[in-house]
Protein backbone atom coordinates (compact mmCIF):
# COMPACT_ATOMS: atom_id res chain seq x y z
CA UNK A 1 0.00 0.00 0.00
CA UNK A 2 1.42 3.29 -1.07
CA UNK A 3 1.14 6.57 1.27
CA UNK A 4 0.89 9.91 -0.47
CA UNK A 5 3.02 12.59 1.30
CA UNK A 6 3.37 16.16 1.07
CA UNK A 7 0.87 18.80 1.62
CA UNK A 8 -2.27 19.98 -0.19
CA UNK A 9 -2.85 23.13 -1.91
CA UNK A 10 -5.30 24.15 0.57
CA UNK A 11 -2.82 23.64 3.67
CA UNK A 12 -0.67 25.72 1.91
CA UNK A 13 -2.51 28.34 0.86
CA UNK A 14 -3.58 28.48 4.49
CA UNK A 15 0.19 28.85 5.66
CA UNK A 16 0.40 31.59 3.37
CA UNK A 17 -1.86 33.30 4.68
CA UNK A 18 -1.06 33.09 7.86
CA UNK A 19 2.37 34.39 7.30
CA UNK A 20 1.08 37.18 5.28
CA UNK A 21 -1.13 38.15 8.61
CA UNK A 22 1.67 38.17 10.76
CA UNK A 23 4.20 39.54 8.48
CA UNK A 24 1.35 42.94 7.85
CA UNK A 25 1.26 43.35 12.05
CA UNK A 26 4.49 42.25 12.80
CA UNK A 27 7.05 44.29 10.22
CA UNK A 28 5.67 48.08 10.73
CA UNK A 29 5.56 47.69 14.54
CA UNK A 30 9.21 46.63 14.37
CA UNK A 31 10.23 49.52 11.92
CA UNK A 32 8.80 51.63 14.56
CA UNK A 33 10.34 50.31 17.48
CA UNK A 34 13.58 50.70 15.52
CA UNK A 35 12.49 54.36 15.14
CA UNK A 36 11.93 54.86 19.40
CA UNK A 37 14.77 53.02 19.78
CA UNK A 38 17.04 55.66 17.81
CA UNK A 39 15.74 58.57 19.82
CA UNK A 40 17.35 57.71 23.11
CA UNK A 41 20.52 58.93 21.75
CA UNK A 42 19.07 62.08 21.41
CA UNK A 43 17.40 62.32 24.67
CA UNK A 44 20.45 61.19 26.28
CA UNK A 45 22.99 63.74 24.68
CA UNK A 46 20.73 66.63 25.43
CA UNK A 47 20.54 65.70 28.70
CA UNK A 48 24.54 65.09 29.32
CA UNK A 49 25.13 68.74 27.16
CA UNK A 50 22.57 70.47 29.81
CA UNK A 51 24.38 69.16 32.59
CA UNK A 52 27.92 70.84 30.40
CA UNK A 53 26.21 74.14 29.98
CA UNK A 54 25.38 74.35 33.44
CA UNK A 55 28.62 73.67 34.26
CA UNK A 56 29.79 76.03 31.94
CA UNK A 57 27.43 79.03 33.55
CA UNK A 58 28.67 77.65 37.09
CA UNK A 59 32.58 78.70 36.02
CA UNK A 60 31.47 82.20 33.57
CA UNK A 61 28.42 83.02 35.24
CA UNK A 62 27.06 82.76 31.52
CA UNK A 63 26.08 80.89 28.81
CA UNK A 64 28.06 82.76 26.07
CA UNK A 65 31.36 82.35 25.54
CA UNK A 66 31.99 86.07 25.47
CA UNK A 67 30.17 88.90 27.57
CA UNK A 68 28.55 90.25 24.06
CA UNK A 69 26.98 86.70 23.87
CA UNK A 70 26.04 85.34 20.44
CA UNK A 71 28.19 82.11 21.01
CA UNK A 72 26.66 79.16 23.09
CA UNK A 73 29.65 78.16 25.49
CA UNK A 74 29.81 74.68 23.91
CA UNK A 75 29.60 76.41 20.55
CA UNK A 76 26.83 76.63 18.30
CA UNK A 77 27.44 73.28 16.57
CA UNK A 78 28.23 71.19 18.54
CA UNK A 79 30.21 67.63 17.70
CA UNK A 80 29.15 64.93 20.17
CA UNK A 81 31.41 61.79 19.45
CA UNK A 82 29.94 58.24 18.69
CA UNK A 83 26.75 60.08 17.54
CA UNK A 84 24.90 58.75 14.60
CA UNK A 85 21.11 59.56 14.46
CA UNK A 86 21.02 63.07 15.11
CA UNK A 87 23.00 66.66 15.05
CA UNK A 88 23.66 68.46 17.40
CA UNK A 89 23.29 72.57 18.31
CA UNK A 90 23.22 75.20 20.66
CA UNK A 91 21.40 79.05 20.37
CA UNK A 92 22.03 81.47 23.35
CA UNK A 93 20.06 84.20 23.85
CA UNK A 94 18.90 86.94 26.46
CA UNK A 95 22.16 88.99 26.87
CA UNK A 96 22.76 91.29 29.78
CA UNK A 97 26.28 92.74 31.11
CA UNK A 98 27.56 89.00 31.74
CA UNK A 99 26.54 87.78 28.92
CA UNK A 100 23.95 85.23 27.41
CA UNK A 101 21.66 83.95 29.98
CA UNK A 102 19.50 81.63 28.43
CA UNK A 103 20.36 78.76 25.89
CA UNK A 104 18.17 76.30 23.75
CA UNK A 105 20.15 72.82 23.05
CA UNK A 106 18.90 70.84 20.32
CA UNK A 107 18.88 67.34 18.28
CA UNK A 108 17.76 67.00 14.77
CA UNK A 109 17.30 63.75 13.37
CA UNK A 110 19.12 62.83 10.32
CA UNK A 111 17.40 62.15 6.88
CA UNK A 112 19.52 59.62 6.18
CA UNK A 113 18.69 57.63 9.57
CA UNK A 114 14.81 57.97 8.68
CA UNK A 115 14.43 60.95 11.30
CA UNK A 116 13.98 63.64 8.60
CA UNK A 117 11.63 66.38 10.01
CA UNK A 118 11.99 65.47 13.98
CA UNK A 119 13.60 68.00 16.53
CA UNK A 120 13.71 67.47 20.28
CA UNK A 121 15.08 70.76 22.62
CA UNK A 122 16.08 71.31 26.05
CA UNK A 123 16.61 74.64 27.49
CA UNK A 124 18.37 76.43 30.47
CA UNK A 125 15.27 75.35 32.83
CA UNK A 126 15.29 71.86 31.86
CA UNK A 127 12.02 72.93 29.34
CA UNK A 128 11.76 69.78 26.91
CA UNK A 129 10.15 70.07 23.39
CA UNK A 130 9.32 68.15 20.63
CA UNK A 131 8.78 69.15 16.97
CA UNK A 132 7.36 66.93 14.20
CA UNK A 133 7.32 67.89 10.76
CA UNK A 134 7.56 66.22 7.10
CA UNK A 135 8.24 63.05 6.97
CA UNK A 136 8.44 61.96 10.88
CA UNK A 137 4.61 63.62 10.67
CA UNK A 138 3.56 60.89 7.02
CA UNK A 139 4.70 58.48 9.54
CA UNK A 140 2.27 58.83 12.45
CA UNK A 141 4.21 61.05 14.84
CA UNK A 142 2.91 64.64 16.11
CA UNK A 143 4.26 67.40 17.86
CA UNK A 144 2.78 66.83 21.58
CA UNK A 145 0.36 69.82 22.75
CA UNK A 146 1.29 71.34 25.12
CA UNK A 147 4.73 71.18 23.57
CA UNK A 148 6.99 70.28 26.90
CA UNK A 149 8.07 67.05 26.38
CA UNK A 150 9.96 64.59 24.42
CA UNK A 151 8.21 62.27 22.46
CA UNK A 152 8.44 58.64 22.89
CA UNK A 153 5.52 57.16 20.68
CA UNK A 154 2.85 57.79 18.51
CA UNK A 155 1.48 60.05 17.83
CA UNK A 156 2.51 62.19 20.15
CA UNK A 157 3.10 60.18 23.36
CA UNK A 158 5.65 61.56 26.02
Amino acid sequence: MRFKQGFTLIEVMITVVIVAVIAAVAIPNYTDYVTRSKFTEAHGQLADLRVKMEQYYMDNRRYSTNAGGGTCGLGNTITVAGTKYFAYTCASSAPNAAGDQAYTLTATGAAGEGLDGLAFTINQANGRGTTVTGAMATKGYATPSPNNCWVKKKPSQC
